[in-house]
């Protein structure tokens, strides 16, 4: 049965002690998951790449924003003034996609009519357009989408709901003073895995920590559970994780709201599917790209500033979690199915991100 959705103060009680989940049709109804697309994942910002890879003017990368399941074409480039940009990928002539790969040019070029643009998307030449009225005109350029930096990472959205600002605010608070302009890309420790689940279902699943001590025992001896801690922001969620040992604790400015205490890491959840996770040695990316209503695609993208301290809960270390965390979740897609489950209760304790979580999902995918 198709289910529509319903009022956001319907689904999700604002009081997480008196609340019950999301309901379990939202990770298994196909048409709330095009609703998803469209009114969460067309209108969120995405991380697209890092500043490392666009170094000189003349350079392009192809990006799909969404690859799978939103599937925009699009393309980041650097123009002759050394400004970035963030442009469709699609021809306005007759909608060809114009660049496959990453590549470096003086202007785009496309392989199908012969229309040019510069690579601030402004409309050059196009042949055999001589005798059109009122050509070219602005809708002849390639759309620009908003481009938004946090150190060297890039993000772009289509039409963003909230603000970049109200995304990374508190990133930027609690974890600036980490070196990430010196971290390096590190594609031997970055892989994709596939999931056979719901997209929000794995998200749902980072957003807590009660099920640590059960599912991940390697994480049980870096952290100290018993003081593991969540924030809220309007359109993120932070986990911090204390150092049962103090050798694996970062080392706190004085000016960190958590100075004087042992600090193993950073879990930042950004609505709605980026994972940022930072530890001592670097910093672990993890987008959730849906695929369909219960196949979603998690790319892990490692950086890293301080080999040596990888050691202490490194890349094969987030793996194995990535692994155990696939299973658990694989598990709850195939029991959300049933027709005996439908909503459960929040742990206060350990489950307010994930009612933080539920609350974003329900108002966006509400009726008028």
């Amino acid at each position: 049965m198709t289910v529509k959705p319903r009022r956001s103060e319907d689904i999700i009680n604002p009081d997480v002690s008196s609340a019950a989940t999301i309901p379990s049709q939202y990770y298994t109804d196909p048409n709330l998951y095009k609703l998803a697309l469209d009114r969460i994942f067309a209108r969120s910002w995405q991380f697209a790449t890092d500043t490392d890879r666009l170094k000189v003017p003349g350079q392009i990368i192809s990006w799909t924003m969404g690859e799978g399941g939103l599937n925009e074409p699009l393309m980041l480039t650097r123009d002759d003034k050394d400004k970035l940009h963030c442009l469709s990928n699609v021809c306005t002539h007759r909608g060809s996609v114009l660049v496959d790969a990453e590549c470096h040019l003086k202007q785009i070029r496309c392989r199908y009519h012969g229309r040019r643009f510069g690579l601030d998307g402004q409309f050059v030449s196009a042949p055999g357009f001589e005798d059109v009225c009122n050509f070219p005109a602005p809708s002849d350029n390639l759309p620009s989408l908003p481009l938004e930096s946090w150190d060297k990472f890039l993000f772009a959205s289509l039409d963003p709901m909230f603000s970049f600002a109200e995304l990374t605010a508190d990133m930027s608070r609690r974890v600036g003073f980490l070196p990430l302009k010196s971290s390096v890309f590190a594609p031997e420790h970055s892989r994709d895995y596939v999931v056979n689940a719901n997209w929000a279902l794995y998200c749902d699943n980072y957003l807590e920590g009660l099920h640590v001590p059960f599912v991940h025992p390697s994480l049980v001896q870096l952290l100290d559970t018993k003081s593991y801690r969540t924030e809220l922001q309007p359109y993120s969620t932070l986990q911090i994780g204390p150092a049962a040992n103090p050798c694996d604790a970062f080392d706190l400015p004085k000016e960190s709201p958590e100075y004087g205490q042992s600090i193993a890491a950073y879990y930042y959840f950004l609505f709605p599917n980026m994972m940022w996770n930072f530890y001592p040695w670097g910093l672990s990316i993890n987008l959730v790209l849906p695929m369909s209503v219960d196949r979603t695609r998690i790319r892990f993208l490692t950086y890293v500033w301080d080999e040596a301290r990888m050691a202490q809960y490194s890349p094969a270390d987030i793996d194995q979690t990535e692994r155990e965390d696939e299973q658990v979740v694989e598990a709850v897609q195939k029991g959300v199915r049933s027709r005996l489950y439908d909503r459960g209760r929040y742990s206060t304790r350990w489950e307010d991100g994930v009612h933080h979580f539920h609350s974003f999902l329900s108002k966006n995918l509400a009726i008028d």
